[in-house]
């Protein structure tokens, strides 16, 4: 069941994107695959911290299913391998449409510890979101810092 719902919400990020331009037409396909690959990602990730967010600030009712459902998507999401979706070549230097820094290619070690650091937070949501609001309040604030962690260092403003 719970498969069900992250298939249907990959589905829907899916079609969404689809007409997102990711990159000039002169950019080699492969590079620009790779970054619409994992700003779909990102989209999902956003998605499911919608979902979790808005619970936590009360925009949203609490509904236990919902929640644990979006913190497991989160989870898995943070367990995909990436490796292909981040190729040489598709920095926010050399490719329009990019926003990621050269710098993740220089600090893989960085770049690795907060990958770590947001699939803790990601597995400290999926155990509470599903307990209760004030549970999935007192996860939310890992999750939000493991993703401004990443993105304060190595992605560009819009």
């Amino acid at each position: 069941m719970k498969f069900k719902g992250f298939a249907a919400a990959l589905t829907a990020a899916t079609v969404m994107l689809g007409g997102i331009a990711t990159a000039e037409s002169h950019v080699d396909p492969a590079i620009a695959g790779a970054i619409k690959a994992r700003q779909a990602t990102m989209q999902l990730y956003a998605f499911s911290l919608g979902t979790l967010g808005g619970m936590a600030k009360g925009a949203i009712d609490y509904d236990a299913d919902a929640a644990s459902a979006a913190a497991n998507n989160l989870a898995a999401l943070t367990k995909l391998n990436q490796m292909a979706m981040w190729p040489q070549g598709s920095d926010s230097e050399s490719v329009d449409g990019s926003r990621a820094l050269p710098a993740i290619w220089t600090d893989f070690a960085g770049v690795s510890e907060k990958a770590k650091a947001a699939a803790d937070a990601a597995d400290a949501m999926a155990m509470a979101a599903g307990n209760g609001l004030d549970a999935l309040r007192g996860a939310i604030g890992g999750v939000g810092a493991s993703c401004g962690g990443c993105h304060k260092a190595y992605r560009a403003p819009e």
